[in-house]
């Protein structure tokens, strides 16, 4: 038997290995084996990592960015924008189409009322009145229904504006993945909607004053210069409301993301203006284009849905009472075809106003996305509120920081 040198007990000793002979490289392994080759190791090759380095791990796969809700969070291109205004309706279709129906409605009714009542009480005395009082009749008449037509023009601003604000918070929630009731969304507008109505109030006083001036300086040209002023009136008439036409354009484009800082921010009129003009700069022509889309393919669609009933009722008319006797049978069937319009109409309308408006709270949202980050702090917003149950601080104030708790805003 050979006498085994390196063995050793276990837990004793390590063994004692014999020196090498001079000129012998070392010997690579674990203690006491033996040794596969007398060959030194080959050299890495060049580039290579070195010994004992971890393999490197294969680079993160892409994801798309989170969605919520309404729409990703990322600034939107042109398909995912008119795509998500029109979603809008079907998303959340009761505090949406429900409320701009209802209000589309009231103010038609009110308006009827407010316009039409005193239009044929006046018409229906001067049937019976004598004609030295038909000039008095007709003036009285003019003065209440201005009266009246601004009356219901208030009505329509406030209704409206109302409407806006709910809109405008709607797409605003829901784009965190939010879908709350009507009461939950006017919890949100609560404190604001009396700036909205400010503003839309200014927006009509500023508007109404420029056609007025125009107007005045033409009929003062008109009676004051004869012939000359007449050429004059057309001229500028012309040239004047085109030229109005192009600022007012301009203007309402830098301008109309005001509702929707009012409400989402909380600012006021003046500062939601600021924000509005600053968010637009150097975005102009995207602004303006996607809203004369929109506008484009909801007046478009209107003209579609409407006309075939225009034209039934037409040849309904002239079918009934061809030889226009007006008769009771003529008379009621004309009765019943305006009321049809008129409800095609309200459901039209309703449906223009919560996707316009939609489309320009959307615009907003992603005018901050690209030039906020706003996208990353609704991101963060949205991460947070998955892991903690405390009140975070809301991601659209420009001031906030998402993902913070903090106590809700108060209005």
């Amino acid at each position: 038997m050979t006498d085994d040198h390196n063995w050793s007990a276990p837990g004793g000793p390590a063994p004692q290995v014999p020196p090498a002979a001079p000129g012998t490289p070392p010997v690579y392994g674990p203690p006491g084996a033996a040794a596969q080759s007398n060959a030194p190791p080959s050299p890495a090759p060049p580039g290579a990592a070195p010994p004992g380095t971890p393999p490197p791990s294969a680079p993160p796969a892409w994801t798309p960015p989170p969605k919520p809700g309404l729409i990703p969070l990322r600034p939107l291109d042109l398909g995912t924008l008119l795509g998500a205004a029109f979603r809008v309706l079907r998303r959340n279709p009761r505090p949406t189409f429900g409320v701009a129906l209802l209000v589309q409605l009231v103010v038609t009714v009110v308006s009827l009322i407010v316009i039409g009542g005193p239009t044929i009480a006046s018409l229906l005395r001067l049937q019976t009145a004598a004609p030295e009082d038909e000039s008095a009749i007709v003036a009285g008449t003019v003065a209440f229904g201005l009266f009246s037509a601004a009356l219901a023009g208030l009505l329509g601003f406030v209704a409206n504006a109302w409407l806006q604000g709910i809109i405008v918070i709607e797409v605003a929630r829901a784009s965190l993945g939010e879908k709350l009731t009507l009461s939950g969304l006017w919890g949100h507008a609560k404190g604001r909607v009396g700036a909205l109505v400010g503003w839309s109030l200014i927006v009509g006083l500023v508007l109404g004053t420029a056609v007025a001036i125009l107007i005045l300086v033409v009929v003062a040209l008109v009676s004051t210069l004869g012939p000359l002023g007449i050429g004059l009136g057309v001229f500028l008439g012309i040239f004047g409301g085109f030229g109005l036409l192009v600022v007012s354009v301009w203007i309402s484009t830098k301008l109309s993301l005001v509702p929707s800082a009012i409400m989402i921010e909380r600012v006021r009129i003046r500062a939601a203006m600021a924000r509005s003009w600053a968010l637009t700069r150097g975005l102009f022509w995207r602004v303006f284009g996607i809203q004369l889309l929109v506008a484009a393919i909801l007046g478009i669609a209107m003209n579609v849905i409407s006309a075939p009933f225009t034209i039934a009722g037409a040849i309904l008319g002239a079918l009934v009472d061809p030889t226009g006797a007006r008769t009771q049978s003529a008379i009621t069937a004309v009765v019943i075809v305006y009321i049809v319009q008129l409800v095609i109409t309200l459901v039209l309308s309703a449906i223009a106003a919560v996707i316009s408006t939609a489309a320009s709270s959307l615009i907003y949202l992603d005018l901050r996305m690209r030039k906020e980050g706003l996208d990353l702090r609704l991101t963060a917003y949205v991460e947070a509120r998955q892991t903690t149950s405390a009140d975070l601080a809301n991601p659209y104030f420009p001031d906030s920081t998402a993902g913070t708790p903090s106590a809700p805003p108060v209005a």
